[in-house]
């Protein structure tokens, strides 16, 4: 598409809407930025719209913003927003960061989704491909805005792409060569009316231009995908943990293979993964697919494998201090992702959670709880949810900071045990994003004394 001239308003001035306002002007287009947030929250983002030399506002969206040809808006803004909703109204086309940044990308494209292990799965899909002798960004979610490097990358080159459900909502013509869903359970419901069939239609939107010359890679072991697979036109890849795929990457014995054509090879044993648990196995499972589609020899996949070290803010290794450990679990914004990190633990656990709610079933994660954690420290806006659901099971104590939750965990847990920041929550009542959540967990846990 020639934007050239072209007005586009873009809603939300952080990482994606900054991303892409930067983009349009080296387009030529004429990009306009609008911020419901106040001028204390935005001032980075203010200061590098000034520097660039893009016209802005923040505190309101104006009518200005329906002075467009196009209108891009950021994963963080409702979709049922009154300027998203106003904007429908008046028959103006809106798409998402990277339903734009896509329409200039040469490279291609491996779109990672589902509701838990994007970040890592992207992470360690961009180190496998590179330690491998391809030239692979890492995007979306993770690291640069996909708006960002879109046009630096190469037609030979790939872009791993972790890709929410959000930016999923806006896309038109978006066609990655590679898609691929993790899994799925229930999150965001608060965005998607309580309605898990919503959510569930907006991960499976990632195939919805895909044909024959794509590939879908899925989880065989997530029935929630399986029942969306009919009337596909692209070429559909499983993986499994719990059995021999007819063909796909799959888990047996300890050992993790690949098979196509009706060849198998064994790739590694799961020991060699320097990020452990079950679900970091299915993981590198999923990257497996994608790079033997590839024609990647199985002893470099191997050793990217055991070379990559995880990524920050999900079950992220801290320091021991007096025999305790502390780990930063800040991507865990569901109890999903919760149950995971609970289940890669075998010590006494101090766990804090909360944040601001997203429709939370602490069902999940309530045996675990039983089983493993001495104590809860509930913060954020849940944090009397928490206390209602879980002081009856384990001891559970409101704090009215994420700082003192540290520091009462630090005199309260004995040698041996483990203090896991995993929230289950969003961060936006208390932090910027899950980042900054996890940042500050790790400055008080290195203040430690």
């Amino acid at each position: 598409m020639n934007i050239r001239e072209k007005k586009i308003s873009i809603i939300g001035a952080v990482r994606s809407g900054i991303g892409a306002a930067k983009l349009a002007k080296k387009l030529g287009a004429v990009p306009f930025v609008s911020d419901s947030g106040s001028k204390e929250k935005l001032q980075h983002s203010i200061s590098v719209l000034n520097s660039e030399g893009i016209a802005f506002e923040c505190g309101a969206h104006s009518e200005k913003v329906f002075d467009c040809d196009l209108m891009i808006t950021s994963p963080g803004v409702p979709t049922d927003s009154p300027v998203l909703s106003k904007a429908r109204v008046k028959g103006i086309k809106i798409i998402s960061e990277i339903e734009f940044a896509s329409w200039f990308c040469k490279g291609i494209i491996i779109s990672i989704t589902g509701t838990n292990g994007k970040t890592t799965t992207t992470a360690l899909m961009s180190h496998t491909l590179n330690e491998c002798g391809l030239k692979c960004y890492a995007a979306g979610n993770i690291g640069k805005a996909f708006s960002e490097i879109a046009l630096e990358v190469k037609e030979n080159e790939f872009v791993a792409l972790e890709t929410s459900s959000f930016q999923l909502d806006f896309t038109d013509k978006f066609k990655p060569r590679f898609s691929m869903i993790l899994n799925i359970t229930p999150d965001h419901l608060d965005r998607y009316n309580n309605n898990f069939d919503e959510y569930i239609a907006s991960k499976i939107k990632i195939t919805a231009n895909q044909d024959e010359s794509d590939f879908f890679i899925y989880n065989l072991d997530d029935l929630n995908i399986e029942a969306n697979l009919k009337n596909m036109k692209v070429q559909k890849l499983p993986f499994s943990l719990k059995r021999e795929a007819p063909s796909g990457a799959f888990y047996k014995k300890g050992k993790l293979f690949f098979l196509r054509l009706n060849k198998v090879d064994e790739i590694c044993t799961a020991s060699v993964l320097f990020i452990k648990g079950e679900h970091n196995i299915a993981n590198a499972l999923a990257v497996l697919a994608v790079a033997k589609l590839l024609d990647l020899p199985n002893e470099k996949i191997k050793n990217a494998f055991s070379s990559f070290k995880g990524v920050e803010h999900r079950i992220e290794f801290v320091r021991t201090l007096d025999g305790v450990e502390y780990y930063n679990d800040s991507k865990a914004t569901n109890v999903d992702s919760v149950w995971y990190a609970l289940k890669s633990f075998d010590k006494p656990l101090y766990l804090i959670l909360g944040g601001k709610d997203k429709g939370n079933n602490y069902d999940q994660i309530r045996e675990l709880v039983m089983k493993n954690v001495k104590k809860i420290y509930a913060i954020g806006s849940s944090a009397k949810k928490i206390y209602d659901y879980f002081h009856a099971i384990v001891p559970t104590e409101i704090k009215d900071s994420l700082e003192a939750s540290v520091v009462t965990a630090r005199k309260e847990a004995e040698c041996s045990a483990v203090v896991l920041l995993s929230p289950a929550c969003a961060s936006f009542d208390m932090f910027d994003n899950y980042e900054h959540r996890g940042e500050v967990f790790k400055e008080t846990v290195n203040k430690l004394v």
